[in-house]
């Protein structure tokens, strides 16, 4: 039986003294200190993200929602220049506004206190406290329906959606004026594979319906992106994500593993290290607030790992710079995985395990 003792063995907290909390490992390190709430829990997780550099993982990163048109997809385009984002799983969203910052087209500071009935008379669109002229958005869509026309003059058999978000974002570093802005191109710069479960989904996949419609289009599979996922996962060392927001991203990563194992008959035993940053809870049945001890039993994580998976209830916006920013601090590098080159390959690996086992 527990002793009232072993209630209190935790590190007692003490009031946090502030240092000069000039730089992002100062604030930190007072959450670290304090231990408590969802402070503690993302002083937790810059750890794991420590741990997952240092143990050679391949590291996942899934996003949800509409987060670049923040402006804060800065943080995710560093990471993969430092080595610290392997592989990306997107919402479709996501990659067409990032599209606007490499085509150096406006977004707005705007606010979620308006009528928009207004903003429709006057050509503009709202996501929460942000405005896009139309022009934004019918500008990007032209460059996805050039870029589009040009690619199925080339490409003749069904693609993957990392081989198109990869022909896309070479494209983007050869006609955009800032495609450094651009998570897509960067991604396509550091050979890091960029997937996106709905490809139907988003504005992208609108302006891949009309060249469809006038005969000229492409044909993009995503059951080659179930392939290709499962197939890093199982062809590599160790394996980790950084989920953001939850949603379908979140399970078409997580799904690996079941598809190994369940499907296949070739299982790696779940995730090694998985960091989960959300603000929605489990109580509703939603995949974006499922807890990762749920998928302990979905065979998605490995069990009795806690030191290797945190959750963060914490707004993204805000949550997802400060961990980028701690490891930047960190100075963390690692040397590029190149994904993207060798998916190919890893899937010919997988298919021979499958065979043999």
């Amino acid at each position: 039986m527990e002793k009232r003792e072993d209630f209190l063995s935790g590190r007692r907290i003490r009031a946090v003294k502030p240092k000069s909390f000039s730089s992002i490992l100062d604030v930190i390190e007072s959450f670290d200190f304090s231990g408590a709430y969802n402070a503690g829990r993302l002083a937790e997780a810059c750890r794991v993200y420590e741990k997952m550099v240092k143990d050679d993982t391949t590291i996942a990163l899934t996003l949800a929602g509409a987060f670049t048109p923040t402006g804060l997809g800065s943080y995710i385009i560093h990471a993969i220049e430092r080595g610290l984002v392997d592989l990306i799983i997107s919402t479709g969203a996501n990659l067409y506004h990032d599209m606007h910052f490499a085509l150096d087209l406006p977004l707005h500071q705007g606010t979620s206190n308006v009528d928009d009935e207004k903003l429709l008379k006057h050509g503009i669109v709202r996501i929460y406290d942000i405005f896009l002229p139309d022009e934004t958005l019918f500008e990007t869509d032209k460059a996805v329906q050039r870029f589009v026309e040009e690619l199925s003059l080339k490409v003749k058999s069904p693609i993957s959606t990392s081989e198109f978000h990869y022909l896309l974002g070479r494209w983007l570093l050869e006609n955009a004026p800032r495609p450094e802005e651009s998570i897509l191109a960067t991604a396509a710069k550091y050979n890091v594979p960029v997937y996106t479960p709905s490809p139907g989904d988003s504005s992208i996949g609108m302006n891949v319906s009309k060249a469809k419609l006038l005969g000229n289009g492409i044909v993009v599979d995503p059951d080659l992106d179930v392939l290709e996922t499962a197939a890093t996962v199982y062809c590599s060392k160790k394996n980790g994500v950084i989920v953001l927001g939850g949603g379908s991203p979140k399970n078409f990563y997580f799904q690996t593993q079941p598809m190994l194992d369940q499907i296949l008959g070739v299982g790696r035993g779940g995730h090694d290290y998985v960091i989960q940053l959300t603000v929605d809870v489990p109580q509703y049945g939603g995949l974006s607030g499922a807890t990762l001890q749920e998928a302990v039993s979905w065979g998605k994580i490995r069990p009795r790992e806690d030191v290797r998976k945190i959750t963060v209830y914490m707004d993204i916006t805000v949550s997802a710079p400060l961990l980028f920013s701690y490891m930047f601090s960190k100075n963390y590098e690692h040397a590029h995985k190149n994904i993207y080159l060798k998916r190919l390959d890893f899937i010919e690996r997988l298919k021979a395990a499958y065979i043999r086992r």
